[in-house]
């Protein structure tokens, strides 16, 4: 017999942060702007949208930056750029022994989908 039980599964906190409002609700202020063309710039870079695509689609939802470095650039660069994800806030991290993991910050997935779905009439 098997002293194991089954423990319910904790859904992740998924408040949204906005970093602005809709694009249809009022013109943004100088800081919303600010803020939400920060995040949209960091990912206007080809190798940084890659990687933010790998860690995003990495199973259990973060990736050991041993698993996402073969982007087509040298570790320095790949290391330059989540540098860079993380500034802008959309990537977070965590050392575990020698080896960092990254995952994406779920709120600020959710604000920046509603910001353009919002302006889109999704």
């Amino acid at each position: 017999m098997s002293n194991t039980k089954v423990l319910p599964l904790l859904e992740p906190d998924t408040t949204v942060a906005p970093c602005c409002p809709p694009l249809n609700e009022r013109p943004l202020s100088a800081a919303e702007a600010e803020s939400a063309a920060k995040m949209f710039k960091a990912l206007g870079d080809p190798v940084r949208l890659r990687l933010f695509s790998l860690v995003a689609s990495h199973a259990g939802g973060e990736a050991c930056v041993c698993d996402i470095s073969d982007v087509g650039v040298s570790q320095p660069t790949v290391s330059h750029h989540l540098k860079k994800l993380k500034e802008a806030g959309l990537l977070s991290s965590e050392r575990r022994g020698t080896w960092v993991y990254y995952r994406v910050e779920p709120s600020v997935l959710a604000a920046m989908g509603a910001l353009l779905a919002t302006a889109a009439g999704a």
